[in-house]
């Protein structure tokens, strides 16, 4: 068995998190603009890639299994494709598939990286969100617990004489 079905499936994950990656670029002047309309549409294309990628996931995983029974291995799914790349004895194999996974974890880094700027944007619009509340309404009022003064304890009213006698 060749690994092109394997060299295909990472072709879907590449394009799956550039795509991703374009989104998230086109994310951070949205956040800036904070126009809310704009980015439920893209958090919407962001939802249907992140599918497509489970699902280029799942086949990796099923293409992996079939490779290593091929080569009679047992499957294990939890088998990276790093941890193939051990296994292949083919240079130009190993080199196709080497190449394959540097880019798309360069990819994956660039994605992270983004991702961490508009995290801090959010984080950061929340943070204006509060502090405009606390200056509207006034800061939050500590937890009280507010006690009817004429009862005193846990509910047992005491008199003022010892009744039992």
């Amino acid at each position: 068995m060749s690994i092109q079905p394997l060299l295909d499936t990472m072709e879907k994950l590449q394009e799956a998190h550039e795509a991703l990656l374009e989104l998230t670029v086109l994310k951070t002047p949205v956040l800036v603009s904070n126009d809310i309309d704009q980015l439920n549409a893209i958090v919407n294309r962001e939802n249907k890639w992140i599918r497509a990628i489970a699902e280029a996931n799942q086949d990796r995983i099923q293409v992996i299994g079939s490779y290593l029974i091929s080569r009679g291995y047992n499957p294990n799914p939890k088998i990276t494709v790093g941890d193939l790349i051990k296994v292949i004895f083919k240079a130009e194999e190993k080199q196709a598939l080497m190449q394959a996974q540097q880019k798309l974890l360069a990819t994956i880094e660039q994605l992270k990286e983004k991702n961490a700027i508009n995290q801090q944007l959010i984080e950061q619009s929340l943070s204006f969100i509060d502090y405009s509340l606390d200056l509207i309404i006034g800061p939050p009022e500590d937890d009280v617990v507010y006690r009817n003064p004429n009862q005193m304890g846990g509910g047992k009213r005491m008199g003022m004489f010892d009744r039992r006698g």
